[in-house]
This record gives structure tokens, C-alpha cells and sequence, in this order.
């Protein structure tokens, strides 16, 4: 029988239709976590400009085929009330939430180009900004209240880039970044007497959809393309995250930013492939 070291535990994944966070909803519920998935795209939406590829329904579809259990919510992170809803619904249906993973996203609605900061369009703050580091603010705003008051602690995790603080080439990326991983290590102090641990999390070269349409490839046949030789799945990162919520003393990696190819060597899981991917590193 398969272990369910999170089995009993509620659990929240924003942005959860498709990518990383689709990954991580998927592996939570296989570790028997009851998984709640926020995002636009719905079936109920799909006229929207937001919606495809993935909806919340279709996930939800693959973590009850695999025995899991969890419920979607059609939510715009970037309208608070849409927020305060889908924590509320939580809250009456739950009455606790163990797992957040604040992986909500807007910034790549325009291409994220190495040009200097003076030639880059302005509406990248409103993507990077308003849509994901605001929206990641604000769903800690709605869901910190309920965490604080369920018995045992519980984990945050924020899902962004870091590599030793080193520059990522595109002053907006950087800058959004850098802002989640301060914003879990502020959050990481003010909730430690609460046994809540607040973790930035970083991937390295994930296949997510649209990187694999943009190498006009899919899950099945990557491995022939060779720029994607270095990937990871967003399994990768589910596992990783599935390993924190379930190590009794992650409250010891609090505040500090994690990578998963090495939270892959120290908690031994592989990659679906069974590699070990290691660290994404920038060039020098």
C-alpha cells in the first residue's frame, strides 16, 4: 500500500491548473493529502483570455483517478474578494488548512527578455507585481487567520526563483522574485510561535506546458528534444513539497530559501524518469 504521510491534512494550491502548480496539487493528493486548486481557468471560463492550457476541472479529474480527494475553485487572485471567498469556502468546509502553496502567477504574459531595465515595458510590474506578488500577499492575508488555528503547525510555501542572489537578467523577474523570497522570510518570523514554517521554494528547468509547446514537443517525446536534456517535470517540484509538508522538523528550513534539486538528494526522491536532477544554476 502506498504511504499517505499527509493523509488528514487540507491543503491549498494557487495557480493549480496547470505548471508547477498542477504538479504539486497532483503529488500532495497521492501523499493523501485533501487538495483545494484555485485558479481562472475553469471549464466555466474558457472564453476568457486566462483560460488554457489545463483547467482547474481537469486536475481535479486526475487527483480523484489516482485515488486522491480535493475540490477546485474558480478564483482570481488578483481580486480580493475572489480571495477572501475561496479561504472562506475552505474554512466552512474544512475548518483548518494545514498546506498553503501560494503559487499564483502573472508574470510571464509578456516575453521575459534579458534587455536592460530603460527598454523593457512598464506593464511588467502590473504582471509580476499586481498578479503574482501582490495576489501571493493577499491569499496570506485570507489564509493565515484559519492556519494560525489549526492545531500542529503547518507550511507555507512560496514558489519562485533563487539561485545564491544571483542576478537573473530581466530587472522585473528579478526584482518579483526576490520579493516572494523576502516576503517568506518576514512571514517566516512573525509565524514561528505558531509553528507555521514559510519556505521559498525554487525549481530548476521545469516542463511545464507551455515551455513544451514552445519546444513544439509534449511529456511523452521531450527526451528528443536536447534543450530540454537538463529538465525536470513539475512532479519534481510536488515531490519536494510533499517531503516538506511531511518532514516533522521543516520548521528548521523556515525563512530559507530551498532548491529542490537538492531537497531531492537530502529527502531521496527522484524525478518521474527516476533521475536525481540537480541544481538549476545561473551562469556566472
Amino acid at each position: 500500500m502506498q504511504s499517505k504521510p499527509l493523509q488528514g491534512r487540507v491543503a491549498l494550491v494557487t495557480g493549480g491548473s496547470r505548471g508547477a502548480g498542477r504538479g504539486i496539487a497532483l503529488e500532495l493528493a497521492q501523499a493523501g493529502a485533501y487538495v483545494y486548486i484555485t485558479g481562472r481557468s475553469s471549464t466555466a471560463s474558457m472564453d476568457e483570455p486566462s483560460a488554457g492550457p489545463g483547467t482547474l476541472e481537469e486536475v481535479l479529474e486526475e487527483i480523484e483517478r489516482y485515488g486522491g480527494a480535493g475540490a477546485s475553485i474558480r478564483c482570481d487572485h488578483t481580486r480580493d474578494k475572489e480571495t477572501e471567498a475561496a479561504l472562506a469556502r475552505i474554512d466552512a468546509e474544512q475548518g483548518r488548512l494545514d498546506i498553503l502553496v501560494n503559487n499564483v502567477w502573472g508574470g510571464n504574459a509578456l516575453p521575459i527578455e534579458n534587455k536592460p531595465f530603460w527598454e523593457q515595458p512598464v506593464r511588467h510590474w502590473d504582471n509580476m507585481f499586481d498578479s503574482g506578488v501582490r495576489a501571493q500577499v493577499m491569499t496570506n492575508y485570507y489564509a493565515i487567520p484559519l492556519m494560525r488555528r489549526t492545531e500542529g503547525g503547518g507550511l507555507i510555501i512560496h514558489t519562485t526563483f533563487w539561485d545564491r542572489d544571483r542576478y537573473v537578467g530581466n530587472f522585473y523577474y528579478d526584482l518579483a522574485k526576490n520579493a516572494l523570497v523576502r516576503m517568506a522570510y518576514g512571514l517566516s518570523r512573525e509565524l514561528r510561535a505558531d509553528g507555521i514554517a514559510v519556505i521559498p521554494l525554487s525549481p530548476g528547468w521545469m516542463r511545464t506546458e507551455l515551455v513544451l509547446d514552445s519546444m513544439q514537443s509534449d511529456e511523452r517525446h521531450w527526451q528528443e528534444v536536447e534543450a530540454l536534456k537538463d529538465s525536470e517535470s513539475t512532479a519534481y517540484i510536488g515531490r519536494a513539497v510533499a517531503a516538506l509538508a511531511a518532514d516533522p522538523g521543516v520548521i528548521d528550513k523556515s525563512g530559507l530559501p530551498q532548491q529542490v534539486g537538492k531537497l531531492a538528494a537530502e529527502y531521496g526522491f527522484t524525478d518521474t524518469d527516476g533521475r536525481l536532477v540537480p541544481v538549476f544554476e545561473l551562469p556566472e
